[in-house]
């Protein structure tokens, strides 16, 4: 799976109108996990003043700007082009998956196209973004933890959440206890990899940076509603996870 993910051909599609530039270091690192960025194009009116913050960033990281005038005040053309320009090289059949940046739900029926198309779609968007472009994504990363990843702690945008306060979050407790029931064994044993693959597909939006952990393994952890414990595999090591036993009286 992650050699996979490493040879994976990737197009990386910027709404600059709808991104800020503090993200790009972060947002590129992240996207390298996912395969290599063939296509790095990121769209806006350049001959005005207000995207000068991502100007700067251009050339250091080999980021195409495609220029977008505004043909009608209020209106955004950004859009359009995205859209013609991911379809374009959808066709070409050169990528296995786009990367999407934006906080426009404009782009959900296009990040459905390119599933219907068999492609993988990574979305990328602050956390206003409407849930409906959310969903649409095969993987949803919030821009907040990419700041958050490239700040000092001190300053960092995403807070870690206490025990107590994760297991008020029903919503992130039924997904986690619901991910393992449907990976465990017939011990009730489950492995981490298939439980994140089951909440991803359950919640394209889920990621345990949202919570202040950097991996799920620390997450369910720090949930202290469930037990892990390491395995043999292959040549390396497995985590595995499961509900602690309840306690007889």
């Amino acid at each position: 799976m992650a050699n996979q993910a490493s040879t994976a051909r990737l197009a990386v599609l910027i709404d600059a109108d709808n991104a800020q530039p503090a993200i790009v270091e972060g947002l590129l690192t992240e996207i390298a996990k996912y395969g290599t960025a063939h296509v790095k194009r990121i769209y806006g009116d350049w001959t005005g003043t207000h995207l000068n913050g991502w100007k700067e960033n251009l050339l250091r990281h080999s980021i195409q700007p495609i220029q977008q005038f505004r043909y009608t005040v209020g209106k955004n053309a950004t859009d359009s082009a995205m859209i013609i320009d991911a379809m374009d090289l959808l066709y070409t059949e050169r990528f296995d998956g786009f990367c999407i940046v934006s906080s426009d739900s404009d782009f959900t029926r296009l990040a459905s196209r390119i599933r219907e198309s068999g492609r993988i779609v990574y979305g990328f968007g602050e956390r206003k973004t409407p849930g409906p472009f959310r969903t649409a994504c095969d993987k949803f990363i919030y821009t907040e933890v990419l700041v958050a990843a490239t700040e000092d702690e001190s300053s960092a945008t995403v807070k870690r959440m206490s025990a107590k306060e994760l297991r008020q979050d029903s919503r992130l407790i039924n997904l986690v206890r619901h991910a393992m029931e449907a990976a465990a064994d017939d011990s009730g044993w489950a492995g981490l990899g298939a439980v994140g693959q089951i909440i991803s597909k359950q919640s394209p939006d889920f990621d345990a940076r949202n919570y202040g952990y950097p991996k799920l393994s620390e997450l369910i952890d720090g949930i202290g509603l469930f037990e892990s414990e390491q395995r043999a595999s292959g040549n390396g090591k497995a985590l595995y996870v499961r509900r602690k036993p309840s306690r007889k009286r």
